[in-house]
């Protein structure tokens, strides 16, 4: 039976489509069948016209304030509404905050079934996510239609357009809200307290080695804490944790300030997808690897020469003491030799 592939996206503030989103595009490209574009946000006109060349039959979009933000009610009734128009049997989707928080509920009210953090999408359709803490792959069909599914970074190259933007025929589907809700503010941290960048070229991990004692037999958590963060703003780097690091502050002892589970990698934490990865004070053992699984290339800062890394789960590793190695690093980066 063909199937008929919704492509299903948000825009972002701009209006654009975002990279995650144009990678689930070109996975959605690759199961054949009829392609459908859905789209949803304030203004989705120009989304839709960034990826006119995308081979989709029809172009759908739900649009107006009441879909800038993401809200549960709202956008659930824009994907119920898109999903209807297109009559699609398989639905790609991007792993996004807004769509993993609605998007199994549209699934349960269409009688369909949901798959999410998809790691890789082929013909059939069958897709592959991991299970058990990331220990066990799975290859996964399912007769059941529709079937969502929620497609993590790096399941594909993203969608490039050939051309200029083009012209397309939007077919704007009428969609009310009748959710109460409303979306008076919005409040982040300062760009210098944000240490979660997910779309950083690089990871660098830390180790509960930066808060042990040092070889004048004492703690340097302020030297740390000033290594580290002073990397991150040199390099707009993403920070990462071991578990072993994050848990310290359940047990009493002096912990770097910025760091919480948020920000762990590892069997019980993320798996981030950056092109780069840099460890720092940390053992390279199989938990923790296993958050590395996706980055492209490795290396690690570990005064030990037998530590995990070394066996074959780093690229290069630095056998040196990671105070020294940053404190260099750093003046490199701000051009003092």
């Amino acid at each position: 039976m063909s199937e008929t592939i919704l492509f299903l996206a948000h825009t972002e503030a701009d209006g654009s489509l975002s990279r995650i989103a144009l990678e689930a595009l070109a996975a959605a490209k690759s199961l054949g069948g009829t392609l459908v574009a859905g789209l949803i946000g304030a203004d989705v006109q120009a989304a839709a016209g960034s990826i006119a060349g995308c081979g989709a039959a029809r172009y759908l979009g739900v649009a107006g304030e009441a879909f800038a933000e993401s809200r549960y009610a709202s956008d659930a009734a824009a994907v119920e509404a898109l999903v209807k128009a297109a009559g699609a049997t398989v639905v790609v989707a991007p792993q996004t905050s807004r769509f993993a928080r609605c998007l199994a509920g549209v699934a349960q009210r269409m009688g369909g079934r949901i798959d999410t953090h998809i790691t890789a999408i082929a013909e059939g359709p069958q897709v592959t996510r991991w299970y058990y803490r990331q220990r066990m792959e799975a290859v996964i069909g399912r007769a059941q239609r529709p079937w969502f599914l929620l497609v993590e970074s790096g399941v594909a190259e993203p969608y490039l357009s050939r051309g200029p933007e083009g012209a397309v025929v939007l077919e704007m589907l009428p969609v009310e809200v009748s959710s109460a809700t409303r979306v008076v503010g919005r409040q982040s941290p300062k760009a210098e307290q944000q240490t979660i960048r997910p779309d950083a070229k690089l990871l660098f991990v830390a180790g509960a080695g930066w808060t042990k004692k040092q070889a004048d037999g004492a703690t340097h958590i302020e030297d740390a804490a000033r290594l580290i963060l002073g990397f991150l703003g040199a390099t707009g780097a993403s920070l990462g944790s071991s578990k072993s690091l994050v848990d310290l502050s359940g047990e009493g002892q002096a912990v770097l300030p910025f760091l919480s589970h948020m920000n762990q990698v590892g069997q019980t934490g993320a798996t981030p997808r950056h092109p780069k990865g840099l460890s720092a004070c940390c053992h390279g053992e199989e938990p923790h690897v296993v958050g590395w699984r996706f980055i492209r290339e490795r290396r690690a800062i570990n005064l030990d020469a037998n530590c995990g890394w070394a066996r074959g789960k780093a690229d290069v590793v630095y056998v040196a003491d990671a105070f020294v190695v940053m404190e260099r690093v750093n003046a490199l980066l701000a051009g003092k030799s």
